[in-house]
């Protein structure tokens, strides 16, 4: 592995470090030895080689990822508040999910095909100005979900905690701290952490599944007395959660793989994300539709949801007593796993914004994150179902979009039309897109999914045909007008400008 590639990339930096803050940071930077190159494309020359981190560290990053609190949690939404049975629920969270993960593996073969981190590689879609709003978007995204899953970590540690002492601030504090260390020192650092971070993660887990099992309600119809409409709504909004909990990840897919080789398959990439993704994001999903099942006929697992839904993980594990409480620890700790994608991505992302951004270090933008993301988790950490079921719907939106602008111009424009990518002007924006046929589709694809996305604060009018609560098809229809628009604008665009 070369030794300015990764760890001790202190050239690129350099050039931007000449006196006064800037130069501490790099001194920081040489002593401790994390991660300092930003945005900068990784040169084929730099990559490490697949004996080191092969397709297999790829499957295992991702499934220690997912194999979390978080995505437990949102399992138990689908029979808590869609009020959907445990087949249904189970149904709908694992398609969903599977739909949601496709982009995201799509994504992550083009971190070791260009070496540039996902919004950085979005300007070839998206132009040099019209990916300033996915770099904002998915800025707030990411740390949006790290809001999420700090919350997840505070109940969980708070719920553990038999004299009160350890509070969910404490437990937010604790995780996200964490997360920065790992983050700060960068990719190998946090690709080591992941490769080994699923296996206590596996255990626990599956002794949840052990213990709660018997206690999980397979046959109780929660939605008796609702009408069908309603009922195929909540199928559908639970679906579409799902599906964006996953295709979040799509904002920083191709940063994990960077610094992989060119020649990597990119079918195996795919396969080996998908894979990964997959079997984590599906067992958590499923033991959380089984705990939020047993609510219905458990008065002190309802107790528990009713503080929290970390402190129901608590109460399933409460049988096995002090061990359960360790279980309960290992779980919550496990979530930094999960917070690491985001946050690191969010740091490169900051970067993307423009030249000032560029020359603050990539440790700066994940220092304001962390900072960020705890504050706003700590003052909303009464409110997670509402968060979950809002934000992350919500996010998924503008993501579905871009995929559909992203698809076209790679299969139309790229492999049909034999427009070269040209990798090395990642940075110039005079021979990247001139982004007025991307912008154009993106804001019509956003007016589909206002007019079919369902919230609880906002039932667009298409989305109320389904039932009182409404059925979110914010992302199916942002995906479908933004393709079908953005076509014949880039064919226009080429025209006048041809690039």
């Amino acid at each position: 592995m070369p030794t300015n590639s990764i760890n001790w990339d202190v050239g690129a930096f350099a050039q931007n470090a000449d006196t006064g803050f800037s130069k501490r940071i790099k001194n920081i930077m040489l002593q401790y030895k994390p991660e300092t190159r930003g945005i900068k494309r990784v040169l084929p020359e730099d990559r490490h080689s697949l004996a080191q981190m092969g397709y297999i560290q790829i499957a295992m990053l991702w499934f220690s990822v997912d194999l979390t609190a978080n995505n437990i949690t949102l399992g138990m939404l689908g029979p808590t508040v869609f009020r959907l049975n445990f087949t249904e629920a189970s149904l709908c969270a694992v398609l969903g999910m599977i739909v949601g993960i496709l982009p995201v593996a799509y994504i992550a073969t083009f971190g070791p095909r260009t070496g540039l981190r996902t919004m950085a590689f979005a300007r070839f879609s998206m132009g040099w100005y019209s990916a300033k709003i996915l770099v904002v978007l998915n800025i707030i995204m990411l740390l949006g979900y790290s809001l999420v899953t700090v919350v997840i970590a505070g109940q969980i540690i708070s719920a553990v905690s038999a004299t009160k002492d350890l509070t969910i601030t404490v437990g937010i504090i604790i995780v996200s701290v964490l997360a920065w260390i790992l983050t700060t020192f960068g990719y190998s650092a946090f690709h080591l952490y992941e490769r080994y971070a699923w296996i206590p993660q596996i255990v626990v887990v599956s002794i949840l599944a052990g213990v709660a099992g018997p206690t999980f309600d397979l046959n109780t119809d929660l939605s008796r007395g609702t009408d069908a409409l309603t009922v195929k709504g909540n199928r559908l909004s639970f679906f579409s959660l799902c599906l964006a909990a996953a295709i979040t990840y799509c904002g920083g897919a191709a940063d994990m793989f960077v610094y992989y080789p060119e020649s990597s398959s990119g079918r195996k990439v795919f396969s080996a994300t998908a894979f990964g993704l997959v079997a984590s994001f599906a067992y958590s999903l499923i033991i959380g539709i089984g705990l939020g099942s047993g609510t219905a006929n458990t008065q002190t697992w309802n107790d528990a949801f009713s503080t929290s839904e970390g402190a129901l993980i608590v109460e399933a594990f409460r049988p096995l007593g002090t061990f359960g409480s360790v279980c309960g620890i290992i779980v919550a700790l496990g979530l930094v796993s999960n917070i690491i994608l985001p946050v690191y991505a969010s740091g490169v992302s900051f970067q993307t914004l423009g030249k000032w951004f560029e020359r603050v270090p990539r440790v700066v933008w994940n220092t304001v994150g962390v900072i960020a993301f705890p504050v706003c988790a700590i003052v909303g950490r009464s409110n997670l179902a509402e968060i979950f079921t809002n934000f992350l719907a919500l996010m998924g939106y503008w993501v579905s979009i871009w995929i559909a602008i992203l698809l076209e111009e790679h299969i139309l424009f790229r492999r049909w039309m034999g427009l070269d990518w040209e990798w090395s002007s990642w940075n110039n924006r005079h021979k990247l897109p001139v982004g007025m046929a991307a912008c154009v589709a993106f804001l019509v694809g956003w007016v589909g999914s206002i007019l079919c996305m369902a919230q609880v604060w906002y039932i667009g009018p298409l989305a109320a045909k389904l039932g009182k609560q409404g059925g979110d098809m914010g992302n199916y229809v942002g995906f479908l007008w933004a393709g079908l628009v953005f076509p014949g604008l880039r064919w226009l665009e080429l025209r006048q400008y041809r690039r």
